[in-house]
């Protein structure tokens, strides 16, 4: 995973609170609900820190302490679908700490990846939990490249007191963001420069970003609150392989299996963004306009 870009404090609007927060409108269409959850060892398997990972009826437990983090790798590559799980943040302070949920071929395309991502940035006890949305293209979250695309939420829940499904929908036409199948951002494919289009896999991970996850860095990983622990279930893939049968379909958020959402899924859309978001990379005048052209 890449360093973020500078935070941009002038985008944040407020910090809701969850104590307050509303149920977004219903999107009308669950995309998810027609995929069945299948068993971890069948989708995943440990991709580092296996000391630091356990699987019990289902539920996988990976953690952080000062002496390792873990994460894990979906067995097979995708060129399309959608690809979720549900994500139990642990409460109390967790700055510096990143629990993830992804897509990306760093592996076999090293310096030159691909990424889609949902992080989840550890923050301190006073401050809610920030998801954070973003998609890489061709090595462009590495280094001194950094063309970051980030969006980022706080939500409407507390994401510490029970698990909630989070998903990303990816076709060769679209990224699709959800949240108990809400979408909470589309990401259109405008030109082929700036979408990801090569196989990725399926990874989580807990690791330690002190660097820059919390308020730019500001609040570190304190391991005096180890271990930093992050719960998943329920995990859902509906993928086609690298080299897709014609009888695989890429999978669509939309009741009508076309490109888009439905005018119920763009006004769920719109309360998450007007209400819970509050960055966007394309209204951040920091950043070089010319390296997403998307803007």
């Amino acid at each position: 995973m890449s360093p973020l870009v500078i935070f941009s404090s002038f985008f944040i609007l407020f910090f809701p609170s969850q104590n307050d927060a509303q149920a977004p409108p219903s999107p009308g269409y669950y995309p998810t609900s027609n995929i069945r959850s299948m068993e971890f060892d069948k989708l995943y398997t440990n991709r580092w820190g296996p000391q630091h990972q356990t699987l019990d009826q289902g539920k996988l437990t990976i953690w952080l302490d000062k002496t390792s983090g873990s994460g894990f790798k979906s067995r097979n590559s995708y060129s399309s679908g959608y690809f979720g799980s549900a994500i139990k943040l642990q409460p109390g302070y967790t700055a510096g700490v990143i629990t993830s949920f992804y897509l990306s071929n760093n592996e076999d395309l090293p310096g030159d990846h691909d990424e889609i991502d949902i992080e989840f940035l550890g923050t301190t006890e006073d401050k809610p939990y920030v998801l954070q949305t973003n998609v890489y293209m061709k090595g462009s979250g590495d280094g001194e490249n950094i063309v970051g695309r980030e969006m980022r939420f706080h939500l409407w829940f507390d994401p510490t007191k029970d698990f909630h499904d989070y998903g990303i929908l990816w076709n060769p036409d679209e990224i699709i963001f959800l949240v108990d199948d809400v979408p909470i951002r589309r990401y259109p494919r405008k030109t082929d420069a700036t979408f990801p289009l090569r196989p990725m896999y399926v990874y989580g991970s807990i690791w330690d970003a002190s660097s820059w996850a919390t308020e730019n860095g500001k609040y570190k990983a304190d391991y005096n609150f180890q271990p930093f622990v992050g719960k998943y279930n329920n995990f859902k893939t509906s993928g086609c392989d690298p080299n897709p049968a014609a009888s695989c379909r890429p999978a669509t958020a939309s009741p009508s299996g076309s490109m888009g959402l439905s005018s119920k899924q763009y006004a769920a859309m719109s309360w998450v963004q007007n209400n819970y978001m509050f960055y966007d990379y394309c209204q951040d005048l920091q950043k070089n306009i010319k390296l997403t052209p998307e803007c």
